[in-house]
């Protein structure tokens, strides 16, 4: 089919494999937004083919840009939570604790993992990632910045390296000793604020943190579907003390000893700090 991208006929179609924005039906992230973000709805979104696949959902690249302005691409990460039948959630019962949902029938459901409860368990973890991300953004928190929440779909931004690739997660680097120090501080002054908000990763990992930037020495957290009121959910200390731990222990073993105990009890002092 051939497609003539400054056509005004309604009744064309993006070529195949492409979809208009979807930018109109779609929840926004904060404001005010980053100049690169395209909420033109006459846009097309161009699937660049999968970045990476998890548990729960599967990360592809997505390219959005305006017919007529073909310089102006803009390339994102679309997370895409899995259909029921295809989701594997990894404990997500012990994350879901102190989520309310407001009918009983769902919470029901939920519980008893039938087809209805997971697609609202996925729709939960969707929700809960984009919210997060929007507050912690808001917050100054060096996060990927939430463009817009469709359905089960987080249109994110693409945090890249000094190369313009794809920035690598902090365990497949090996950053010189003498970096370390810095690279510490920067995820400890992360998990306080977080912290100081309430609020614990519940799944943090070097694998879960980017070395970004063009000097490769900024951290970006990323993957926040589980992330737990560290209160209100009655494991949300577990949940932190775990976070604490497995970020400490990566920092010994690269030759900067850390005290995770201590940092744990740093990060529990924060979280108890507005009660």
């Amino acid at each position: 089919m051939s497609f003539n991208l400054l056509s005004d006929d309604p009744s064309d179609v993006p070529p195949e494999g492409e979809r208009w924005s979807s930018w109109d039906h779609a929840t926004h992230g904060p404001t005010p937004r980053p100049d690169w973000v395209n909420p033109d709805l006459g846009a097309v979104d161009e699937d660049l083919g999968i970045l990476r696949s998890g548990k729960e959902a599967d990360v592809h690249l997505v390219r959005r840009w305006t017919p007529g302005r073909p310089d102006e691409p803009v390339t994102m990460a679309a997370k895409r939570f899995r259909s029921s039948e295809h989701r594997l959630f990894h404990r997500d019962a012990g994350y879901l604790e102190g989520r309310r949902v407001r009918r009983s029938r769902e919470t029901r459901a939920m519980a008893r993992r039938t087809d209805f409860g997971r697609e609202l368990i996925g729709a939960q973890w969707a929700m809960a990632e984009f919210a997060t991300l929007s507050r912690l953004w808001e917050q100054g928190l060096a996060v990927p910045y939430p463009v817009q929440l469709r359905g089960t779909e987080i249109l994110l931004e693409f945090i890249t390296g000094p190369d313009g690739e794809a920035a690598p997660r902090l365990a497949q680097t090996r950053p010189p000793r003498e970096m370390l120090p810095e690279l510490f501080e920067q995820i400890r002054a992360f998990m306080l604020t977080l912290a100081t908000l309430g609020w614990a990763h519940g799944d943090l990992s070097p694998y879960n943190v980017l070395l970004a930037g063009a000097s490769s020495a900024d951290l970006v957290v990323i993957d926040w579907p589980q992330v737990v009121d560290v209160i209100g959910n009655p494991h949300g200390p577990e949940f932190l003390e775990r976070d604490a731990r497995t970020m400490g222990e990566w920092f010994t073993r690269r030759g900067f000893e850390v005290d995770h105990g201590e940092l744990f009890g740093d990060l529990m002092a924060a979280a108890t700090s507005r009660w």
